[in-house]
Formats: C-alpha cells, sequence, structure tokens
C-alpha cells in the first residue's frame, strides 16, 4: 500500500534526500522567492531577478521521482564515471530524482530527441540557449539602444575607462589559476569581470563546456547583484563632495546617423577580422546600432522591444531553472562563488580608479564616478552612476559620459572575450 507522503512527490523526494540537498533546495526556494520580491521593489534588476526567482523556486521545489528510462537520459551528460553508475543504478531502483522543466547535461543526439518530448523548457535551451543564441539576440537589442555618438566625440576619455574597468578580467584569470582551475576553466570565470552576462555565456560554452551550467549561474546572479552592491562600494570609494561634482560644460561635437553607422560598420569588420571566434557577438551588437542609425524603424522596434524584452525573459527563467540543488552542490560552485565576486570587486575598483585618474588630469573637474559605469552591464551600470550622483546632487548630469564608458566597456569585454577564447586553447 503506497505511503500518504507518495502522493506528493516533491515532498517525498525532499525527505529522501541528503541532508546537504535537503538544505540547499530550501535554501535556493527562499532565494528564489527573495529575488522576486527585491526585483519588485526596484532593490536588483526587475527585468532579470523576477523570472529567474521563479524559476529558482520552481524547480526546487518540483523534484519528482523520474522513471528509470526518462531518468537514463541524463547520463549520457554525466562526464564522472562513478556518478554515471550512480545514477544508472538509481534510476533502475526507479528512484531517480529529476523534473520536468529542463535537462541541461542532456548531449547524445538520441537521448536528446527523448527528452525533448519530456522537459518542456528544453526546446528553448537546447535551441537557443546552450549555443548562444539567446545572447547574440540580447546584444542586437541592446544594440540598437545604444547611442555611439559619444563615443566617437570623446573616444580616449571612454575608453580609458572601459579598459581600467577590465581589471577583473584580467586580474583574476592569475587567481583562478592558483585555485586550481585550468586556464580555459579561468578565462571564462574571469569574464564575469567584464558584467556582460551574454559575453560570459559565449566565453564558458566556448571554453568550459563542463562548467557551463555554473558558471552562467553564478555571473547572472552577480549581475543581478550589481545594481543593489555597486552604491555602496562607490560611497566608500569616492567622497559625498567629489560625488556632487558637476561635470565640465564642454562642447560635444554633433555626430550624424551616417558617420555613426560608418563607425559600427567598420568598426564590426575590424573586429570580427582580429577575433573571428567572437564574430557573432560582434556581429549582433554593431548591426543592432546599425538598424538605429539606418532609420530602420519597424526593425528598430522589433529588436529593441518583443526581441530584447522575451530574449530577457526566457534568459531569467532558464537561468533560476538551472539553480538546482544538484548543480549548485558542485564542488567547484565554492570556488566560482569566490572568483566571481573577485571579478566584479575588481572590475568596479579598477573602473573607479580610472575616474580618479580623470579627475586629476582634468584639473579636479571630472566626476570619479563615471568610472563604476567602465564595468559594461549596459545600461546598469550607467543608471547606477547617475542614481548615485543624483542622491547627493540632483542637478549633476553624468549620463552621457557613463553611457560613453559604457558602451566602450562592452567593445573591451568582447575584445578580451576575442583574446581568451582564441588563445587560451593555444596554452598547453
Amino acid at each position: 500500500m503506497p505511503r500518504l507522503i507518495e502522493l506528493f512527490q516533491g515532498i517525498d523526494t525532499l525527505a529522501q534526500s541528503d541532508p546537504w540537498v535537503i538544505v540547499t533546495r530550501l535554501g535556493l526556494i527562499l532565494l528564489g522567492i527573495a529575488l522576486v520580491f527585491l526585483g519588485r521593489k526596484g532593490i536588483l534588476e526587475p527585468l532579470l531577478m523576477i523570472p529567474m526567482g521563479f524559476g529558482m523556486a520552481v524547480v526546487n521545489a518540483g523534484v519528482l521521482f523520474m522513471d528509470p528510462v526518462t531518468a537514463g537520459q541524463i547520463v549520457a551528460g554525466t562526464p564522472d564515471l562513478a556518478a554515471q553508475q550512480q545514477i544508472v543504478a538509481t534510476a533502475n531502483a526507479g528512484q531517480m530524482h529529476g523534473n520536468l522543466l529542463l535537462a541541461p547535461l542532456v548531449e547524445k543526439p538520441a537521448e536528446l530527441m527523448n527528452v525533448l518530448q519530456i522537459e518542456c523548457f528544453q526546446p528553448i535551451y537546447t535551441f537557443a540557449f546552450s549555443n548562444g543564441l539567446i545572447a547574440c539576440f540580447v546584444f542586437m537589442g541592446i544594440g540598437v539602444l545604444l547611442d555611439v555618438g559619444y563615443v566617437m566625440s570623446r573616444p580616449f576619455e571612454s575608453m580609458f575607462l572601459a579598459l581600467a574597468a577590465e581589471l577583473g578580467t584580467i586580474a583574476t584569470f592569475p587567481a583562478a589559476m592558483a585555485l586550481g582551475l585550468t586556464p580555459s576553466e579561468s578565462a571564462a570565470v574571469s569574464l564575469i569581470g567584464g558584467a556582460d552576462g551574454p559575453m560570459v555565456l559565449f566565453a564558458s560554452l566556448k571554453l568550459a563546456p563542463e562548467l557551463f551550467v555554473p558558471i552562467t549561474v553564478v555571473a547572472y546572479l552577480y549581475l543581478g547583484l550589481t545594481y543593489g552592491g555597486y552604491p555602496f562600494l562607490v560611497k566608500a570609494l569616492v567622497p559625498k563632495s567629489i560625488r556632487m561634482l558637476p561635470m565640465r560644460s564642454t562642447k560635444v561635437r554633433t555626430v550624424s546617423s551616417s558617420a555613426k553607422l560608418a563607425f559600427a560598420l567598420i568598426t564590426c569588420t575590424v573586429l570580427c577580422l582580429l577575433f573571428p571566434v567572437a564574430a557573432p557577438l560582434f556581429l549582433s551588437l554593431f548591426l543592432g546600432v546599425a538598424v538605429r542609425e539606418s532609420g530602420l524603424k519597424d526593425f528598430e522596434t522589433l529588436l529593441s522591444g518583443p526581441l530584447l524584452y522575451g530574449s530577457t525573459f526566457f534568459l531569467g527563467l532558464l537561468l533560476g531553472i538551472l539553480c538546482d540543488a544538484s548543480t549548485l552542490l558542485q564542488p567547484i560552485i565554492f570556488k566560482l562563488l569566490m572568483l566571481g565576486i573577485l571579478a566584479l570587486f575588481l572590475s568596479a575598483v579598477g573602473g573607479i580608479m580610472g575616474g580618479y585618474v580623470l579627475y586629476f588630469l582634468s584639473g579636479k573637474k571630472y566626476n570619479p564616478v563615471v568610472g563604476i559605469a567602465g564595468v559594461s552591464c549596459v545600461p546598469t551600470t550607467a543608471k547606477v552612476a547617475q542614481k548615485i550622483v543624483s542622491a547627493d546632487a540632483p542637478h549633476v548630469i553624468i549620463m552621457p559620459q557613463a553611457l560613453g564608458a559604457n558602451i566602450c566597456g562592452v567593445i573591451t569585454t568582447a575584445v578580451i572575450c576575442g583574446i581568451y577564447v582564441t588563445m587560451i586553447p593555444l596554452i598547453k
């Protein structure tokens, strides 16, 4: 006679799990709920955190016992032999834990075709997420929103801040190597410092596909936290009197749409020539800019509206679904969590230090808060910079300079991504 608890498989699987799994599942359910409400209040980025929080809570609550045939499908994507044997033994006993949402580790075509008929979000993950397509869609939408005019009129200032804000993507690499990661894994996790989610997704697919899921989850989880965490760091490093500093009123030359289109086309072509492995991201970003500057209003509406927000929604939802306890209990997760926060911290410090350099070079007429926008989480860090300044001095406007640094941050992070993806595999 079946036990009453077997009618509620989510509770049954929880009761039969290891203590660490129980604690982790409950903790992730609570974290998912917290992310939804923090996003709702605007403390964290709502566009990403609300669907991510829902997915995180549901995937850890809705764990059920899968039948042996279905459960056996995920063996193909599990690299460790001992883990494979354990999965087979558990599946044969009819007690394999799983869900009806997603199976990210399936690789072999035959097993994948079976899983596509079971897990409801598997088609979106397989055909748009795990190949980086959704990252390209997001970049197209971002490109449409970018005005490269300030970058073209003040290129050296913007590019300097962006380069300074790459401190995390560079300095985290040796730290990751010291913790025992391979060069490819170290490069993939170091790119979290660029605060550019699609770039991290793309690089981890190319460099460390075995860590693609945990690196991407850690990256986006932290990127959502930058909205709430960076203001405290800026206020700690930049005194209020300096945060209130108005920007000097220098005349910025007007750049025509034709010049912006030429800039997008030439820059994209040159970057693809230098770093062809990152060509999909370069193409997506600068095609968005080209659509904006060509006056293609219908395409602009499509890319900046349904495509961008639809991709962002499913990106957040799938990231939440990937945050199941079995994924986040991998031994390497703790290292990735430490390295991810180190990378974002160093990038922020580098950007602010770059702002201080311009502050002193300009005779104390440049607001160093702009430097945080060099961290290329477009347009979040630019909005953070303006929000911090407006809280102390509502009349001070730094958004044009911040967006210039933001745009250059995307370019510099893409360049470093291209360097890593091209050069790291050559290291023996």
